[in-house]
């Protein structure tokens, strides 16, 4: 008995060395297969559809029998009236497409906005509109830079581009908002924030204190201005703020270029609004949720979703995989907190 239960325990060790050789096998398979693969896709999905579906679903639930046959023969005549003016009238219905983005602080998300606006140009012309659903805090002035000029390749088309802010377009996000022909924002939505901020710590004091120097060379006058280590000099606070002062210039202008009818500087202040308030100064058009949009759309366009999805390898997701288990754990940790300071 004692022999067979070593072997067992030994056929054991076996079966599991042998397995996890094959799963790390088999992600290493997989890491290089999706390596070797596209870096990510186009994905287009019919809004108009699913809103058909929807629609279908709650009147199934809602209507009586003969009511719901009343409705179903009802679209049949609809869809039958639409064929044949497809038939008799060459003009195709106007299309609207859908591009989401929801920017951070460095505006990575602009590389997955760029693939998303040439797809949409690939297949948009005049008659149609492309509607962007924004949020966006702000953040690095050449991310925001750069996701506006994506914006702009759509106006440059002469195709109508209308953003829809729900919660927030500050700063860089107002930066690529005002590139559209129209803007509508949800009543209580944040807009504004028209104004450039920098800031650092300093360590110098510290570093003195515990004598340690620091050296840092450069060539040219202002290669460097402030620094975290080194002393300041009022000089180059002075430098610091004529490039911030520089930056929020071309910032209004910016503004001022696709918004005309806007007194820039009355709003370039710094300052934000909430949409209601915005709307009377001329940051934006309309009051409307991009629901309320997309569903008055619905009745005369087709609706279009267009969304790049990225491809991650074992590599991207790992680290991601980490992130998101912090972000839970200091969220609950955070939460449970906050419920003990209020029982």
């Amino acid at each position: 008995m004692e022999f067979l239960h070593e072997y067992g325990l030994f056929l054991a060790k076996t079966a599991t060395i042998v397995i996890a050789i094959g799963v790390v096998l088999a992600l290493i398979a997989a890491a290089k297969k999706q390596k070797s693969s596209k870096k990510g896709e186009l994905v287009v999905d019919n809004i108009s559809d699913e809103f058909k579906q929807m629609k279908d679903y709650v009147n199934e639930h809602l209507l009586t029998e003969k009511q719901l046959k009343e409705k179903q023969k009802e679209a049949k005549k609809q869809a039958k009236a639409q064929n044949k003016d497809k038939t008799t009238n060459k003009d195709e219905k106007s299309r609207l497409f859908v591009i989401d983005f929801n920017g951070s602080m460095d505006a990575h998300e602009v590389e997955q906005l760029r693939h998303e606006v040439t797809g949409v140009l690939a297949a948009a012309t005049e008659k149609d509109e492309v509607l962007v659903r924004l949020e966006s805090g702000g953040g690095v002035v050449h991310g925001y830079g750069l996701a506006a000029s994506q914006l702009a390749r759509i106006r440059a088309k002469n195709i109508p581009l209308t953003v829809s802010i729900d919660k927030v377009a500050a700063s860089g996000g107002y930066m690529m908002a005002c590139v559209a022909n129209k803007i509508v924002a949800a009543p209580f939505a944040i807009v504004g924030s028209i104004g450039v901020i920098a800031q650092m710590p300093n360590f110098n004091k510290l570093l003195k204190k515990h004598d340690i120097e620091f050296e840092q060379m450069t060539a040219g006058e202002f290669k460097r201005t402030l620094t975290i280590f080194g002393e300041n000099t009022d000089k180059a606070r002075e430098k610091f703020k004529q490039e911030l002062e520089e930056i929020h210039q071309l910032f209004v202008e910016h503004i001022q270029t696709y918004r005309p009818q806007l007194d820039v500087n009355k709003v370039a202040t710094g300052e934000h609004w909430m949409a209601s308030q915005a709307k009377a100064l001329g940051l934006l058009d309309e009051l409307q949720t991009s629901d309320d949009y997309i569903c008055d759309k619905l009745n005369n366009a087709e609706v279009f979703k267009f969304k790049y999805k990225q491809h991650k390898n074992l590599a991207d997701k790992l680290p991601l995989a980490a992130s998101s288990f912090v972000d839970t754990t200091l969220t609950r940790l955070y939460s449970r907190i906050t419920e003990s300071r209020y029982q």
